[in-house]
């Protein structure tokens, strides 16, 4: 498959936008703190975060910091805000799984770009009540209801179809995060993988299927899930295919 150009993502463009300087110089505004954040946490994880680390990032008093945001649960929420807004889906499109299979491709690419934020993509939402959400983690619920309800599907099921999407979508984008390979010059797969530890009278499934497992792919995995939900959700929801 031919990968599509990836985009340029909206935190780029923040660092390049005229006003936006770190290090004590400009104006602190929240979208600087939280570009600030989003630095802090993709080299050295959430654990790495403090209130103290980010107001040196940003080249200021700690209490200026607090102006913006009120406390380290904020600071996660906002940079889960930041990586949401990078999603975006084409409500006017004709072809719907076409759109969602776009907009999983586009939530992969973001997950790959900032690995040590998707923890907080699949769970700072949750702790969230919908209504008291940022807007930017709202909107791809939205969109999507936005374009199945115009395709011909009914609220409830264009509901369904999302929470499957993005259910099958953090699990994908989890599951090939932590896929560790052992020994990667080894060229035998179980060897490769660890899986001699495992006793091969009570594992024999997974021994057995060592080179699959060793020949993981996360982008044809993606596109393999992708088209067993989205077959399967047009085999059995009605909509515009049937």
């Amino acid at each position: 498959m031919t990968e599509r150009p990836r985009k340029s993502t909206r935190a780029v463009n923040r660092r390049s936008a005229p006003g936006v300087v770190a290090h004590g110089e400009g104006p602190v505004t929240r979208a600087v703190v939280l570009d600030a954040a989003l630095e802090i946490i993709d080299r050295d994880g959430v654990d790495g975060l403090s209130m103290r680390r980010l107001a040196e990032a940003v080249g200021r008093d700690p209490m200026v910091i607090y102006r913006h945001v009120p406390n380290k649960a904020a600071v996660l929420d906002g940079v889960a805000e930041i990586v949401f807004a990078e999603l975006s889906v084409d409500t006017t499109g004709t072809d719907w799984a076409a759109g969602l299979r776009e907009l999983a491709r586009d939530f992969r690419r973001l997950a790959l770009e900032h690995p040590r934020v998707v923890p907080l993509l699949v769970t700072r939402p949750l702790a969230t009540p919908l209504g008291s959400r940022p807007r930017a983690v709202v909107r791809p619920l939205e969109d999507i209801l936005e374009l199945l309800t115009r395709a011909g599907f009914s609220g409830a099921d264009a509901l369904h179809i999302y929470r499957a999407l993005f259910g099958f979508l953090y699990g994908h984008v989890l599951n090939e995060l932590q896929e560790i390979v052992e020994r990667p010059e080894e060229t035998d797969e179980v060897l490769r993988l660890g899986l001699y530890r495992l006793p091969i009278d009570e594992f024999p499934r997974v021994r057995e299927l060592a080179p699959v497992l060793a020949a993981y792919d996360g982008e044809q995995e993606l596109e393999r899930g992708l088209d067993i939900l989205l077959t399967g959700l047009t085999a059995t929801l009605p909509g515009p295919a049937r």
